[in-house]
């Protein structure tokens, strides 16, 4: 008998569905728009490129997050109108999809909550003008205070937030522009230090899809929402080629421009081009940048918690999500969360086999979904495992070298014979009433 999880999924219908523009397009949007993603890639970029090839970058990094990563979820989600845990069925079959995707996803959660956190609480200390190091007194108690606030209203007023999400990322899309707009005069005056331009584009490309691969898989989950494959199409040209443009490149160029009128500057992270703008400005930035991180605080809080309650259900959904949201905030307390350059190369090689093998598996079954493959699918979890070796190497892009060896891999271990059959879901259901 079919596990629970999909036993009783129950598919999206049609008239619930919207078009590309209400749904799929602002969502992506706003998790580019979000701090955590353009906070740091100015580090490894500027330093060895230009603008015309930082941007050029960026849009390479779009386009392959939308084709390699989003489009085929995406499509599975919309043809079948399930959730990933759900058309992962088929790539990691029915017990197998208990572990991958399923409480993958929410393990990782954890660890994007932590992120939050940290930079939710480094705003608010600088907006304060409190030392924002982590570990501090002010820092431990700001985090704590902060991360069981969000967890609790992800766990049980998430409808809220998502009422506000849009107007929220607003804000940040406005802030952006006002950063880009007070540092822009600098940006033909810059010189690049350390002239490597492959060594630019390889870490944009490696970072852009890093920080994007667990919502690429999580494509099934906005597919679902899509009427048809133009709004597939559209809503993820939109809202994530054209967004990663916008939210990568204007924050990058901003710190250029700021470092060209001051050599000084304290680092080459985003916040440091704030705190530089003088005035009353940088505080009010900090408290709205703190502010615009609620969704994705609240977000990976209930996503966290979907994930475990949906695979262990034994276990009641607010107990499991404060426990992954305690170890979130010992990550945040303890610095380990500040790397983010380094989380997205982990997030991409933990995710970049799980797509590349959804992808494989929705070539091979004539692009549509072949249905939960009974038992676990060791096609998927061979792709997995070498995907993800393949991906901690230290080459770049590494996320890139991840999913295509997770393509591969399965393709030739389904040949192999190691793919199951998959099983009439109808039938179970069936069975099971």
């Amino acid at each position: 008998m079919l596990p629970d999880y999909i036993r009783k999924a129950v598919p999206n219908p049609r008239a619930n569905r919207a078009p590309w523009y209400v749904n799929t397009a602002p969502t992506y949007a706003g998790i580019f728009l979000w701090v955590a993603f353009y906070q740091q890639l100015a580090q490894g970029s500027i330093p060895h490129a230009g603008p015309g090839l930082i941007l050029l970058a960026l849009l390479i990094a779009g386009l392959l997050s939308f084709g390699l990563y989003y489009y085929a979820p995406a499509m599975l989600g919309m043809k079948t109108g399930f959730p990933l845990y759900v058309v992962g069925s088929s790539t990691f079959g029915t017990l197998g999809g208990y572990a991958m995707p399923g409480l993958f996803m929410g393990v990782l959660q954890v660890g994007w909550f932590a992120v939050s956190t940290s930079l939710a609480t480094k705003f608010i200390l600088q907006g304060i003008g409190l030392n924002p190091a982590p570990g501090t007194a002010a820092f431990v108690v700001v985090a704590v205070i902060w991360g069981y606030t969000m967890a609790w209203i992800g766990a049980k007023g998430i409808h809220y937030v998502a009422r506000v999400a849009l107007y929220l990322n607003v804000i940040s899309f406005l802030m952006v522009l006002t950063v880009f707009v007070n540092t822009m005069g600098g940006i033909p005056s810059y010189t690049v230090p350390d002239p490597n331009p492959s060594q630019a584009m390889l870490f944009l490309i490696q970072a852009v899809i890093g920080f994007f691969a667990t919502a690429g898989a999580a494509g099934a989950d906005f597919g679902m929402n899509s009427r048809d494959e133009r709004d597939v199409r559209l809503g993820g040209f939109v809202g994530i080629t054209l967004a990663i443009l916008y939210a990568g490149g204007l924050p990058i160029l901003s710190v250029m421009g700021a470092r060209a009128h001051n050599a000084h500057l304290q680092s080459l992270e985003f916040g440091s081009v704030i705190a530089a703008l003088g005035g009353f400005l940088p505080t009010a930035m900090f408290f709205l940048f703190a502010i615009a991180s609620i969704p994705s605080a609240c977000f990976c809080a209930f996503i966290a918690g979907n994930s475990f309650a949906t695979m262990i259900p034994g276990v009641k959904r607010i107990a499991s999500t404060m426990a992954g949201v305690t170890v979130a905030i010992l990550l945040a307390v303890t610095g380990v969360a500040d790397n983010l350059i380094s989380f997205f190369g982990f997030i991409g090689a933990s995710f970049g086999p799980i797509c590349g093998a959804i992808a494989a598996d929705y070539l091979l079954s004539g692009k549509r979904w072949a249905g939960p493959r009974r038992g676990i699918n060791w096609a998927g979890y061979a792709a997995w495992a070498i995907g993800f070796v393949v991906g901690m190497l230290p080459v770049q892009p590494a996320v890139v070298y991840s999913f295509l060896t997770g393509l591969v891999v399965y393709a030739v271990a389904a040949k192999l014979g190691f793919e199951p059959r998959p099983v009439s879901l109808d039938t179970e259901r069936a069975v099971a009433r």
